[in-house]
């Protein structure tokens, strides 16, 4: 097959970029749409018990309170409820939304004069309300009304806040941060290419790639958002693969042509061998790293399978760029791929990176002594990891002048309870007066309730007030709505304590309730991954070594492949621990410190696990190589090394910019997560590639390349091998 592409290339090159041209600019036309497509939230376990009562209070009861209207006087001091100006506003606010047939569950201070409507200071008020439709509809009709109350007038602030105002928040600050992302990794890029290659003309060439990669991550996401549920933080992840796998794999057939080039092959020959040995790494390591994020499809949550499909299509994309744009460019440009040589050139020309090789030869000699400082250093940076605890986004992950995050904390703390909040009961089916009013007393009693409304009324320690007006709304002929108001800090060890004991409380007899909201949406969400994860895990290992058992024919390379990838990915998620958990470098970043986000911590491995395999297949495909054609063992990883060392370091540099730009956002868990995934491609490509595998392979010495007889006839058969060298002519040593 690759043989074929590289023919198709030299035969029909200008074809080939007629027709790439029109489909960067029908893929533009496409992508312009994928933010409308894409969906906050997504967190949850559709099929989980919290996720079953949201949805049946949509169904029964018109849904929870998910959008606050805060209101008051503007500045210090200022007046709230009773002032001419306040009261005019609410009232307005509260007869619009009444009339709007978009939201439902309209409770207002200006209807209700509740005293839990209004702040302890009774500087402002609250108007809560339901906005209906799913994720896409329920974020645009949100963005409206916001829009439509929040505008300052007569002196008076409206504040906007609730669970889809803050997915507002965040879907808004996501299309600013990436902008930002690309403003900074684009150029740091174009400058590191010309760094590396010494020609303006060579390092343009994986910068397109990438560009095109990044135009078509928006087209596939546009395409996924119409046809399934896909996140809106599906772009960071894959604008940033797009961007980086793209200029990767340019990067190998670009250096590998030049390469050849210089060996003295002509134009046609330089590019078959190019095509045959660099295409084929770049298969390769697609396909471990689609493996890796294949994994996140058992995962239920969208949040995390919208990283599967989109991940695994970028890859497929930037594979096909390069596959497919690379070779006719290098066809048409020839020699004159080294034009607008900078001054430096004369020093990046060589194919071989000596420094690496002598690192390795360094290690190989004395593999105890510099290893063993390398693996205590990944270990202790990894220590972290022993006191590690998980929660769910919430306002947090906001900046602290985001208007969401604003009200959630006023609402928490300067009202007399935080009802939003609340754990929500509803049963699955009609419960007798008796039976019910038995259940909300108990509930009532349980520590950390401070009370609990329902239609038998309303219960404080098991002693019962009348049912009122607001009551009666809780009761349907086919369903009960219980809502317990609780003093426990939202998402702390005591609240998840509580919803355990809610759900082992006894149930009115022949009757399911399902326990909801916020505080149980989070002990389900990491019963969901957890109870996953290692199915998760194990995919990802056995898939890896099957690839690199067919890549390199041994049972020793994937086995030390995985343990070396396993210490090295430690030691970045031990870092973020210490960073984005523990409160380190929280005032230098500008996040507030909180429990590590449970899906974004599983995203960060696989991405990170897919990608240091990629590292680990430009670097074993040499040595593979070099081994079977009977060099000796230390030749072996210092030649290997020593060829591939200037590929993995830019390869690495040029893929970490992509993520760290992500540092520069102002939600806290990108920062983790671009922040995560670029140190754990750095510490890679460091120091697992530079010190620790080749003093692995030392150690290992004859067996590392071992393999059963059984094994070694499989692999004979089936394994990923060269294809004949045809017409190319080898000059050096074929590899990535």
């Amino acid at each position: 097959m690759l043989s074929k592409i590289a023919e198709l290339a030299l035969r029909r090159a200008r074809l080939l970029l007629v027709l790439a041209t029109v489909a960067v600019v029908a893929m533009a036309a496409l992508g312009a749409g994928a933010f409308g497509k894409l969906l906050g939230g997504g967190f949850e376990d559709p099929d989980a018990q919290s996720s079953r009562a949201t949805v049946r209070i949509d169904e029964k009861f018109g849904g929870e309170t998910n959008l606050l209207f805060l209101v008051g006087h503007e500045g210090s001091g200022r007046e709230g409820p009773g002032s001419p100006a306040v009261d005019e506003r609410g009232r307005s606010i509260t007869d619009g939304l009444k009339d709007d047939s978009t939201v439902s569950n309209v409770v207002s201070y200006w209807d209700t004069r509740s005293p839990r409507l209004i702040s302890k200071s009774g500087g402002e008020a609250l108007i809560a309300l339901h906005v209906k439709g799913d994720e896409t509809k329920r974020a645009e009709r949100a963005e409206e009304l916001i829009d439509l109350y929040t505008r300052g007038r007569d002196g008076v602030e409206v504040r906007a806040g609730g669970a889809t105002a803050i997915n507002v928040n965040v879907s808004t600050q996501v299309s600013g941060d990436l902008a930002t992302a690309e403003a900074i990794a684009v150029p740091v890029t174009l400058a590191l290419l010309v760094l590396a290659f010494g020609s303006l003309v060579a390092a343009m060439l994986p910068l397109v790639i990438g560009l095109i990669a990044i135009v078509g991550t928006f087209a596939l996401l546009f395409v996924l958002g119409s046809l399934t549920e896909v996140s809106v933080f599906a772009i960071n992840l894959t604008t940033a693969l797009g961007l980086g796998l793209g200029i990767d794999y340019a990067l190998l057939l670009v250096s590998r042509f030049r390469e050849q080039l210089g060996a003295g092959d002509e134009v046609a020959d330089a590019l078959r061998t190019t095509v045959r040995t660099a295409g084929r790494t770049i298969l390769f390591s697609a396909a471990t790293v689609a493996a890796a994020l294949a994994a996140l499809l058992v995962f239920p949550a969208f949040f995390l399978r919208s990283f599967a499909y989109a991940g695994i299509g970028v890859v497929l994309i930037a594979v096909v760029a390069a596959l497919f744009v690379v070779p006719p460019l290098l066809a048409v440009l020839g020699h004159r791929v080294n034009k607008g040589r900078v001054p430096w050139a004369r020093n990046v020309q060589r194919s071989d990176a000596p420094f690496w090789g002598r690192l390795a030869s360094l290690v190989m000699r004395r593999p105890a002594l510099t290893a063993l400082p390398v693996l205590a250093l990944l270990l202790l940076v990894a220590s972290p990891l022993l006191g590690v605890t998980f929660g769910t986004p919430d306002e947090r992950v906001l900046p602290e002048d985001a208007n969401g995050r604003q009200v959630a904390t006023a609402v928490r703390t300067d009202f007399p309870t935080d009802e939003a909040g609340a754990v929500q009961i509803v049963s699955t089916s009609a419960v007798d007066a008796g039976p019910l009013a038995a259940y909300a007393g108990e509930l009532s009693r349980l520590d950390g309730v401070v009370r609990v409304d329902s239609a038998a009324g309303t219960y404080t320690g098991g002693r019962a007030r009348p049912p009122g007006p607001a009551d009666a709304a809780l009761a349907r002929p086919d369903a009960q709505r219980l809502v317990a108001v609780t003093d426990t800090v939202p998402k702390s060890g005591a609240a998840q304590e509580l919803v355990a004991d809610i759900r082992a409380l006894d149930r009115p007899a022949g009757v399911e309730m399902l326990v909801g909201g916020t505080d149980a949406m989070l002990v389900d969400s990491r019963q969901s991954i957890g109870d996953r994860l290692p199915l998760a895990v194990g995919l990802v290992a056995v898939t890896t070594f099957v690839l690199l058992f067919l890549f390199t024919g041994s049972v020793v390379q994937p086995l030390r492949a995985l343990l070396l990838n396993v210490i090295s990915l430690s030691a970045a998620i031990g870092a973020m621990v210490w960073i984005f958990q523990d409160g380190h470098l929280s005032s230098l970043l500008g996040f507030t410190p909180q429990p590590m986000d449970t899906s974004m911590t599983v995203l960060l491995f696989c991405v990170a696990f897919g990608l240091s395999m990629d590292y680990e297949v430009f670097v074993t495909s040499r040595m593979k190589e070099l081994h079977d054609s009977g060099v000796d063992r230390t030749t072996t990883v210092t030649q290997g090394l020593a060829r591939t060392g200037r590929i993995v370091s830019m390869a690495a540099g040029l893929l970490a910019v992509s993520f760290f730009a992500f540092g520069t956002s102002r939600i806290s868990f990108l920062q983790m997560f671009g922040i995560g995934s670029g140190l754990a491609i750095v510490i890679d490509a460091v120091a697992v590639r530079g010190v620790l595998v080749p003093a692995a392979m030392r150690l290992l010495g004859r067996g590392a390349w071992y393999a059963p007889p059984a094994l070694r006839r499989l692999h004979g058969k089936v394994g990923l091998t060269e294809e004949p060298a045809g017409s190319g002519r080898e000059r050096t040593p074929a590899g990535v």
